[in-house]
């Protein structure tokens, strides 16, 4: 007979991300971000390859990716609006976990099982998150998919690529919820 877990249960049945833009410090410590970053590296994962690895992102570095976010979008000639948009994800931050996607060469994993691993991980990190009383939230945006910014500004080797940024602080305020996917409208039972 399966054993509930009714705490799990209403935590999923309650959980949402915070926007960044709402986050704030305190932050977490890096001894209160340990069973955190632990907890988000037990998705599935197989052949036990680690696709995936995370760089911390404190307040400093943040700022200085900012700069180069900055410098990044204006070189590749973007919209002035979209620059800034990613360099305020970054300026306003004060603590944020770059899961980056580590391709593995094997025969037996197919590299999208690897990616869906990496995408697992961010989304355990923003629960766990959660579930420990920090507001996390998981971004992305046009300088995490740009090659030259992510070699120069992370250190990224070749073939390996942000699956998510994700800020973590304590949240300035509560906003409303968002509307939720109606279950039945996108559920297809099959019987036989």
């Amino acid at each position: 007979m399966p054993v509930p877990n009714p705490a799990a249960m209403e935590f999923f049945l309650t959980r949402r991300s915070r926007p960044a833009k709402i986050l704030r410090p305190p932050v977490p410590t890096r001894e209160e971000l340990a069973p955190i970053l632990t907890a988000a590296a037990r998705v599935p994962d197989h052949g036990k390859l680690e696709p995936w690895r995370f760089i911390v992102l404190e307040k400093a570095a943040l700022t200085r990716l900012a700069t180069l976010s900055e410098t990044r979008g204006a070189a590749m000639g973007l919209d002035p609006d979209r620059v800034t948009k990613g360099v305020m994800q970054l300026a306003d931050a004060d603590l944020a976990i770059a899961v980056v996607h580590v391709p593995r060469t094997t025969e037996k994993v197919p590299e999208i099982e690897q990616i869906l691993s990496a995408g697992a991980v961010c989304l355990t990190l923003v629960n766990a998150a959660l579930a420990s009383g920090w507001g996390a939230s998981w971004l992305t945006g046009w300088h995490m998919h740009d090659r030259e910014f992510c070699r120069e500004g992370l250190g990224l080797a070749e073939g390996e690529w942000v699956a998510g940024l994700i800020h973590i602080g304590t949240e300035a305020n509560t906003p409303p919820d968002r509307p939720r996917p109606d279950i039945a409208a996108i559920t297809t039972w099959v019987s036989k």
